[in-house]
């Protein structure tokens, strides 16, 4: 294309890089003459009376050649609008006018436009310019686009394009909808710009074990505990869902109900109150079978998430080299020009700056030398200490649990509130302290903050997953007592109802003998007591976090406030200073608490309910706290692009936590007077009773055929190897 100057700014450029400053009207598209003939004459006839205008003369001189130009443009006008009528009069004539080569030549230049609005963003002009080069670019456009369609075709073609802007529109507002419509989505961007993105990621993390949760919740909720509750019998009707006798008077009290016993312990909250009838209700629900395939859906759908989870950011973290003129990016292209409130424009200022300081502290350490010799000798000492402090907690746990044996066989009545709750709280206190522990001694290895990071996880990770596990096996211990308990009040039960019948019908007795279900002895029922066991272990983990949180940050913070101006030294950069926001701990602790609910919801169907309570109400203490009471990292890190590391984390704890579950299932003999499943060898025989009362026989013979392990062993390896 032919060159062309700009006056104003002096110098030459091509067509196709920078057009021209913004048009007059006189400006129209070359070889287009045909149908724009009345723009022509119009703007002709406009130039003419302009010129006659600047000529010198007297006023009535000027007004008599304007009036003579004036009304031969106005004949020629009106000649013209009688043509275009005849034309169109004619029918298709002036669409017979346009040649297929103008028709090519308008697309070309319609589509150049196009480009050229899809593209300015990008050119090195001032705004202005700009502005007015878009806009007549807009108009030429609006102006010509249509001229491509013929006849009718052409008031569909503007028609459709009309609709596909209105559809662009509709796109960009449901985006927008979708965006306000994510919970918490302001207040963690606010949280990001002021401490960075690994602080965020926790809060992003929590916010997606949010909706898990709210997944588990209403499969338990909606499958298992409103279903028992509106067609099971109701409370009262056996001995399974009553109180017992001695225990009727302190049933409702608040120290019974926060043990989570008394009326607590005979509800739907827990394994034993659920009945082991094949349907009930009108419906004929199924819930023996329905309690089985829920246990074991949430740990199917829970895998099913995190790996797709963990696929999607592999996905999503590879390609392309953003580590190129790094500073420079950040300095030119940071700011968002779109911003109008002042408080965005604060935090967005906030962000630039953290992000300014990751960015140097990546080049540091990238450029850092140390004493190789030193360093391992450090860190090998670091990790001694960790192993001792592992140790050291497990061992612990272990022997508070096998005292806590001792002191049920003994009777709890005997003892105070301590020895009751000493389980809890001692593993409590052990995921409080031993991570502050393991942050001092991660200071001797010098790692860079993202790989201290992952060490520290690393470490706390192994220190609640082996509280956890050494927990299990005191349990396991203690569901072997109760079940040689079982056998013994099997034993008694049979005298019992032995005794009972014969008082029924002796020979002067003429009415059976009514018993209270309050008063028939029964079982254990371990189920229910696992189930206790993690429900308190929960609550005593978040009554111990919010505690933390207020008696911790939020006093320290207060203290160092106020009495900064009356002290000897600068509490905020001296001793104590204001608190850091513990990522790993808090990480950790969302993945320690969510292998508790995996491996606790078959025995106790509410533990996802209080879940979502905790995650509900942690998410807005926490941001609350980390505003007020917590200041930035000394040594401000960018996270990782993907959560993959949690992820691996929380993958890991999901196998672990599934492992007691299938076993239990499996291998263990359930209560043979509470639960679902009572009566039956192996809790997964209701599947069998299924099949053989609700199927044909070839179905349940063709799924006798398809567990075999046979063929189950070489599914699970090919779906592995994919």
């Amino acid at each position: 294309m032919s060159s062309f100057t700009v006056e104003n700014e002096g110098f030459e450029e091509d067509d196709e890089n920078l057009p021209p400053k913004r048009r007059d009207k006189n400006w129209r598209v070359p070889d287009l003459k045909p149908w724009l003939a009345e723009t022509n004459s119009d703007e002709e006839t406009k130039n003419e009376n302009e010129t006659e205008e600047n000529e010198e003369g007297s006023p009535s001189g000027r007004r008599g050649r304007r009036g003579k130009k004036g009304l031969g443009a106005a004949k020629k006008k009106a000649n013209t609008k009688k043509d275009k009528k005849k034309i169109d009069a004619d029918g298709s004539d002036s669409e017979e006018e346009k040649t297929e080569e103008e028709l090519d030549k308008l697309k070309e230049a319609v589509e150049e436009k196009k480009k050229l609005i899809a593209t300015i963003r990008n050119k090195p002009w001032k705004m202005k310019q700009k502005l007015e080069v878009l806009k007549d670019a807009q108009e030429f456009v609006e102006e010509f686009e249509g001229a491509l369609g013929k006849g009718k075709g052409k008031k569909f073609y503007a028609y459709k394009v009309m609709m596909l802007k209105k559809w662009m529109k509709f796109q960009r507002d449901f985006e927008n909808f979708k965006t306000a419509c994510i919970p918490w989505e302001m207040k963690i961007k606010e949280i990001e710009s002021h401490f960075g993105s690994s602080v965020a990621s926790y809060f992003i993390f929590l916010r997606w074990m949010y909706g898990i949760n709210m997944i588990l919740f209403g499969l338990t909720f909606g499958l298992v505990m409103v279903p028992e509750a509106l067609m099971g019998k109701p409370y009262g009707s056996m001995p399974r869902k009553t109180v017992p006798r001695g225990e009727q008077h302190s049933a409702m009290n608040f120290a019974t109900l926060w043990d989570f016993s008394g009326f607590a312990q005979y509800s739907v909250l827990f394994y034993g109150y659920y009945n082991s009838q094949r349907t009930i209700g009108w419906l004929q629900f199924r819930l023996p079978l329905s309690y089985l395939l829920v246990g074991i859906g949430t740990i199917a759908y829970s895998f099913m998430v995190v790996i797709r989870t963990m696929a999607k950011n592999a996905h999503d973290d590879g390609g392309g080299d953003d580590n190129s003129f790094n500073f420079s990016w950040k300095m030119f292209t940071s700011w968002d020009y779109l911003i109008g409130n002042p408080e965005t424009a604060d935090n967005k200022f906030a962000s630039i700056t953290t992000s300014f300081k990751e960015s140097i502290l990546e080049e540091q350490e990238n450029r850092k030398e140390e004493n190789i010799h030193l360093v391992r000798f450090l860190r090998v000492l670091a990790n001694f200490f960790v192993l001792c402090t592992l140790a050291g907690s497990g061992y612990l746990i272990y022997f508070v649990v096998r005292r806590s044996q001792q002191f049920a066989l003994d009777g709890l009545d005997k003892y105070g509130w301590w020895e009751r709750n000493e389980v809890n709280t001692v593993m409590s206190l052990l995921g409080m302290f031993c991570p502050t522990l393991f942050d001092v001694i991660s200071g001797l290895e010098n790692y860079h903050p993202r790989i201290a990071l992952r060490w520290q996880l690393g470490r706390i990770f192994a220190l609640f997953l082996g509280n956890l596990y050494t927990f299990l096996i005191a349990l396991m211990d203690e569901i072997n007592l109760k079940r040689e308990e079982e056998k013994i009040v099997q034993h008694n039960m049979t005298q019992w109802y032995a005794n009972i019948y014969n008082a029924s019908y002796s020979e002067n007795s003429t009415v059976p003998f009514q018993v209270d279900p309050s008063d028939v002895p029964r079982g254990p029922c371990w189920e229910t007591m696992v189930g206790q066991e993690f429900v308190r272990l929960t609550v005593s983990d978040i009554m111990t976090t919010y505690i933390t949180i207020l008696t911790g940050d939020f006093l320290q913070a207060v203290f160092v406030r106020f009495f900064n101006y009356c002290w000897c030294w600068d509490l905020e950069y001296g001793w104590p200073s204001y608190c850091e926001f513990d990522i790993s701990g808090n990480v950790l602790g969302l993945i320690f608490n969510q292998g508790m609910i995996w491996m606790g919801s078959f025995y106790a169907p509410c533990l996802p309910a209080i879940n979502v309570f905790r995650l509900h109400t942690s998410m807005y203490l926490q941001c609350w706290a980390v505003m007020c009471c917590n200041v930035p990292h000394a040594r401000v890190f960018k996270a990782s692009r993907s959560n993959n590391f949690y992820m691996a984390m929380l993958l890991f704890i999901l196998f672990l936590a599934m492992l007691p579950v299938i076993y239990t299932i499996v291998s263990i003999p359930p209560s043979f007077d509470c639960g679902p499943f009572s009566g039956k060898q192996r809790m997964y025989e209701v599947i069998q009773e299924t099949l053989d009362n609700d199927f044909p026989a070839w179905f349940a013979k063709v799924f006798g055929y398809a567990s075999n392990p046979g063929l189950i062993l070489p599914f699970i390896l090919l779906m592995v190897y994919v």
